[in-house]
């Protein structure tokens, strides 16, 4: 099925939900279940993906009536789940100053290994990218929800400032000055923890 006849068959169901055809909106579970999932293992701890993908579908459901035919249904839903991301981090934030002791040793290791390196070549080939996401992700939780999803949408899985103005409902320029000021947040973060 091409793009366009998607697009129209997703239109056709979602004016079925509106009219009152509540079981219809299984097909769309079904037909994006895993996108949502794919996107929201990107930014949720692995415990709570299922939740906050329920929270997504509950949301898309409520807002239904407010698709307009002529947008695509894949990114409209793109957009409602990356901000159900967005409001997860906001919800369950905590400002709380973590010592650096609450890393595990070879964290503690890595980090002094990784602001002492000579050079990144030598330091890839001794680390893993396991023990570095994990660094970054304890980093990042010490961020905003803002910054972290700033962060997160434009430098790490390549959105443009563009792409996630949009997703965030965000102008660009406010995600230009956010993912600037969240990069020199977290530098400054790891580099003040030695």
């Amino acid at each position: 099925m091409d793009t366009d006849s998607h697009s129209s068959a997703d239109a056709e169901v979602v004016d079925q939900i509106v009219s009152g055809d509540v079981n219809a909106f299984e097909v769309l579970l079904h037909r994006y279940e895993a996108h949502v999932v794919r996107i929201v293992k990107k930014h949720i701890p692995f415990d709570k993906v299922e939740e906050v993908a329920q929270d997504v579908f509950i949301r898309v459901y409520q807002s239904l009536p407010n698709f307009k035919r002529d947008d695509s249904f894949k990114q409209w839903l793109s957009t409602i789940t990356i901000r159900t991301c967005y409001d997860f981090w906001r919800k369950h934030y905590r400002y709380r100053e973590i010592p650096v002791s609450s890393l595990s040793e070879k964290h503690q290791i890595w980090l002094e290994e990784a602001t002492a390196a000579k050079s990144s070549q030598s330091f890839d080939e001794r680390y893993s990218q396991k023990e570095a996401r994990e660094v970054l992700d304890w980093a990042l939780d010490r961020l905003s929800p803002e910054d972290r999803m700033v962060l997160e949408l434009v430098y790490l899985e390549g959105y443009s400032v563009k792409e996630a103005a949009s997703l965030l409902g965000w102008s660009t320029v406010n995600v230009k000055v956010r993912s600037f000021r969240a990069r020199k947040k977290l530098h400054k973060l790891i580099k003040e923890i030695f």
